[in-house]
């Protein structure tokens, strides 16, 4: 493969990664974290002291 071309597949690689791949894994890992939460929520009762 020549020089051109893999600097044009790297160029590609990189704009599908800073557009799509981390954009789409941040708002799931936020989400899925924000699940976690509200279902411990669930069992375990809302943080603070038992009133």
């Amino acid at each position: 493969m020549s020089d051109t071309a893999s600097k044009a597949k790297e160029t590609r690689l990189f704009l599908f990664l800073v557009i799509f791949l981390f954009p789409i894994l941040s708002v799931a890992i936020v989400g899925g974290y924000g699940f976690l939460v509200w279902i411990i929520q669930i069992f375990a009762g809302p943080p603070g002291p038992p009133g």
